[in-house]
């Protein structure tokens, strides 16, 4: 089947769109384009894009509840294939502000919030 679309961004909704724009920046590489501040871009290299933008009285999603203000999205980021490597990139994000929701090894993942709340998760994949 043909696609209807190509994809473009992923957009979030945040209290500080450049702040937030830094903070992955930081994680995944890339400038994010602050130049509009309701729109921040990061072209995340070899990736797609992360948009930020601001949303009045925007309240942080809780994890994992899913009876009320679920997660909404999280993004699953790739740490490398040992659990050494997931370590090493654990503390360079809690040393940025990520916040811990489930840090422990579980699964293949550990769980964390950004600076705005968003879930998102340092995840150990086997590559070939």
């Amino acid at each position: 089947m043909a696609p209807v679309a190509r994809f473009r961004s992923v957009v979030v909704d945040c209290p500080d769109p450049a702040a937030l724009a830094r903070f992955y920046a930081a994680i995944v590489g890339g400038e994010p384009d602050t130049e509009d501040p309701e729109w921040v871009v990061l072209q995340v290299p070899g990736g797609p894009r992360l948009c930020f933008q601001p949303a009045p009285g925007y309240t942080p999603p809780e994890w994992p509840r899913a009876d009320r203000n679920s997660q909404q999205f999280h993004i699953d980021l790739d740490a490398g294939s040992t659990w050494e490597e997931v370590e090493v990139a654990q503390e360079k994000v809690l040393g940025l502000g990520a916040r811990p929701l489930h840090a422990e090894d579980k699964e293949d993942f550990r769980v964390y919030a950004d600076p705005a709340g968003h879930p998102f998760c340092l995840c150990r994949i086997e590559h070939d």
